[in-house]
Parts: C-alpha cells; structure tokens; sequence
C-alpha cells in the first residue's frame, strides 16, 4: 500500500534526473559562448570550487533523506530535487564563464571535470529511483561517494593551460615510456616474441615462419626501435621545456601550448601503430609507412616546440640532436626497406 506514496514522492527526482542529462548533452556536444568579461582566473576557480562543494553537500542531503524511512515528503523531495537541480545548473554556467581563450586544453580539463560532476549527480538520482524505497543500498552508498571523488577532483585541476599541458604531456609521456618498454621487452626475449603464448610443443608452431623474427627483421626493428625511443625522448624534452618556460600570460602563448598539446597528442597511437606492424609476421612495406608517420609526426612535435616561446636559445641543443636522431633512423629504414618497393 506504501508504494505509491513512495513513488509519488520521488516524482520531483524523475525530472531532475531528465533536466540533469539535458545540461550533460550541453556539456558534451559543445562550446558555449565567449564567457564573460571582464574574467578574473582567480575568481573563476574560486566561483567553480565554491559550486563544487555546493553540489557535494547537496548530493550528501538528497542520499540521507532516502537512506532511512520515513520517506521525505513529496514537499520535501520537491525542495531537495530543486536545490540539486541549482547546484549543477551553477557547476555548468561557472564552467561557460572560462573563456576557450585562456587555452583549449585547460578548458578541456575543466569541461571534463564538470562532465564528471554531473554524470556522478545523475547515477545518484538513478539509484534512487531505482532502490527499494526501505533500505539504502550498496548502490547508494557508492554513488554518493562517487559524487564526493568527482566533486574533490577540482582542487588537483591545473590552474592555467601551462599547467593543463605539462600534465597532459606527463600523461603522453607515461603511455610511451611503457610501449618502447613493452617493446624492448619483446625483442630482447628472443627469436620468439610469442614464446609465452605459445607454449604447447604439440601445437607444431614452433618452426612456424610467422612467429619469429629473421636476420634481416631484427636489423629493421633495430631502426624502429631507434624511433621509438627518440618518441620517448622528444616527450621528456618538450615536457622540461614547458615546465620550465611554458607561460600562460599572453594569448599567443596560450595558443602554443594548445599546439604543442594538440600535435604530441599523435605520438602515443603513432607508435602504437608502429609497434603494433613490428611483430612477425613482418610485413616491411606497413613497418616502412608506420615509421615515416611517427617520423613526421616527431619531426612536427620538433618544429611546432622549436618556433615556440617554450624554446629559447638554450634548448636548442636538444632539438637538433632529435631531430638528427629521427632523420637518422628514418633513413636506415628506408634502405632496410628499399628492396622491397
């Protein structure tokens, strides 16, 4: 007899909820205006952090009013749901106010935070509704805390887009240190970079052609390799050199952070591809592409970090030797590669 009660009290929930993924579809799909002026970057973050813990405290008071009976009222559900609703509503307009301006991977960031806000808001409106009305369930329990984490997350937010891309590039740089590793790994186990897998003599596969490297294999992947750890170089020194003379004052070096950010975004899926053709069998002619993609890409990264503000006389030194570096090994490609075009 309770359960209608129940579920016309959470009514006023159902529509948050449809409200909540209407300011998410906004999130996603785009970039909203030029922000406000006059924009302070202080006042900014203060505005977001103030509107983050806000939603944090709502979140927790929604989940304790439907974790025990009795039930809000729907009066009461209806006044939860409203301030829930204003929370996020101020989580997405303080986000619009940063203009696209003060660095597109900065706001990328921020806008990723505030998905993640909203996203948590939602799962925790679900729960609810969906939750036996008596009990606060497991679910509950993890989605609230879910809402807490998302909410915690914008005090480890870069402050400006200096920052936003040395921890952008840190990350890049992580991925690519594993794969050269994961691929040093592969070649030093041998003529069998499939031994583990294939350890089951009565399979036959040993003497298999296309699970070993030849001679001739091993001198071009030398090569690759060469490559691949001049990718990992590259990462580490465009890194330093943001960190040590990455500025965010000026619109123009904003936007060659963004450059930098945007172009050694490719290395990482660049040498994933390469790595990915340099297993038996090896098909020369996909290792050949392969690498002169991550070349060029290699050789823009250098060009682009070059040209910048991030680049002074005194980091020229290291642009040139990589680049020297990558040409070098381009080319020893090419010539393992020759016969076979």
């Amino acid at each position: 007899r309770g359960r209608p009660a129940a579920m016309e009290a959470r009514e006023p929930l159902r529509d948050v909820r449809g409200a909540l993924r209407a300011v998410l579809a906004r999130l996603r799909e785009g970039e909203p205006g030029e922000g406000r002026e006059p924009f302070e970057l202080p006042r900014f973050w203060d505005a977001l952090g103030q509107t983050f813990q806000v939603t944090s405290q709502e979140a927790t008071k929604l989940s304790l009013a439907f974790s025990r009976p009795p039930l809000p009222s729907a009066e009461d559900c209806r006044k939860l749901s409203e301030d829930v609703q204003n929370a996020i509503l101020a989580v997405a307009t303080v986000y619009y106010w940063l203009p696209k301006g003060h660095g597109t991977t900065l706001r990328k960031m921020v806008r990723d935070a505030t998905t993640e806000v909203v996203e948590g808001m939602i799962q925790l409106t679900d729960t609810i509704l969906n939750a036996p009305v008596e009990s606060l369930s497991q679910e509950q329990l993890i989605s609230t805390g879910g809402v807490w984490e998302a909410c915690e997350q914008v005090s480890n937010l870069p402050r400006d887009n200096q920052g936003a891309v040395v921890s952008v590039l840190a990350a890049y740089l992580g991925v690519v240190k594993d794969a050269v590793e994961e691929m040093e790994h592969a070649l030093v186990e041998g003529q069998d970079p499939y031994g583990d897998i294939m350890e089951d003599e009565e399979l036959g596969f040993r003497g298999n052609r296309d699970t070993y490297w030849s001679e001739a294999d091993r001198q071009l992947l030398g090569s690759c390799m060469g490559l691949m750890k001049a990718s990992k170089a590259c990462l580490k020194k465009v890194l330093a050199a943001v960190k040590a003379h990455g500025k965010a004052d000026s619109p123009e070096q904003i936007a060659q952070l963004d450059d930098l950010a945007d172009i050694a975004n490719e290395i990482s899926p660049s040498v994933d591809e390469l790595a990915l053709s340099m297993y038996p069998p090896v098909n020369p002619l996909a290792v050949r592409l392969n690498a002169a993609k991550l070349a060029s890409v290699l050789k823009k990264v250098l060009e682009i970090a070059k040209t910048s503000h991030v680049c002074p006389p005194s980091e020229e030194g290291w642009v040139q030797f990589l680049t020297g570096a990558v040409d070098h090994n381009m080319n020893k490609v090419k010539n393992f590669t020759q016969g076979q075009l």
